[in-house]
């Protein structure tokens, strides 16, 4: 829609001052992102990760993010103006119908397979079938996506949405690390149960072991002993 690519091309200059000044932001790829419809798939310690994940892509990309963040005052309007998906408790089938049609028009989905933030602290939760369920429906690559970043400069704000009290973990300024992995292919029934699970299991593998790679460059480019060697 042009409304969704109007806020994009809008927003980007904002996002992208951001991240290169508040943000020591590192993204290493171990192979370029792929031409046409795509599946991103990360890890989520922290709340504002989706719009850091989405500024390393380069070009417009669709979220599907938590349907609270859309009743948030300010956010709530841009994340619905640029076209970003909501995923309702109960309601997952509608956010995968809808990421779907974005893959069909070639764009770029972008999806947090743990379905909530990561434990805090360290550690990973359990993923999510829709990761799976997108991959097999569409045929598109899934970009596993590690991000590793600082627990202690990580800030928990309380909000009240809907009347109900949520806890939200923003990830102001510092160190953030993002590596990105080689595209993922699968094949077969979506409705094959067993398979869907062992999908999303395997792509939360990857996405795990990127995450410990974003860890030890983050390691060793703090460490007075240990020059950091990759490329930025």
């Amino acid at each position: 829609m042009l409304s969704d690519r109007l806020m994009y091309w809008a927003s980007r200059p904002v996002v992208r001052t951001y991240t290169g000044t508040m943000l020591k932001m590192d993204v290493f790829k171990h192979h370029p992102l792929p031409e046409g419809p795509k599946i991103i798939a990360a890890n989520h310690p922290a709340t504002t990760d989706p719009f850091y994940v989405a500024s390393m892509v380069g070009h417009q990309s669709f979220i599907l993010i938590n349907e609270l963040l859309f009743q948030v005052p300010i956010l709530g309007e841009y994340l619905r103006r640029s076209g970003h998906i909501p995923v309702a408790a109960g309601q997952g089938q509608q956010a995968i119908d809808a990421a779907l049609e974005r893959l069909a028009e070639g764009k770029t989905i972008i999806i947090f397979p743990e379905g909530a933030l990561s434990p805090e602290g360290g550690g990973f939760e359990k993923p999510r079938t829709g990761v799976a369920r997108l991959a097999l429906a569409s045929g598109a690559p899934v970009i596993p996506v590690g991000v590793h970043l600082q627990w202690d400069r990580v800030h928990t704000i309380r909000s009240t949405v809907r009347g109900r009290v949520e806890y939200g973990r923003w990830y102001i300024r510092g160190p953030y690390n993002l590596t990105v992995g080689r595209p993922l292919y699968f094949h077969g029934d979506v409705e094959n149960r067993p398979l869907v699970r062992s999908v999303a299991e395997t792509v939360m593998h990857h996405i795990i072991e990127l995450a410990h790679e974003s860890e030890i460059r983050m390691n060793r480019r703090f460490s007075p002993l240990t020059p950091l060697t990759e490329s930025l």
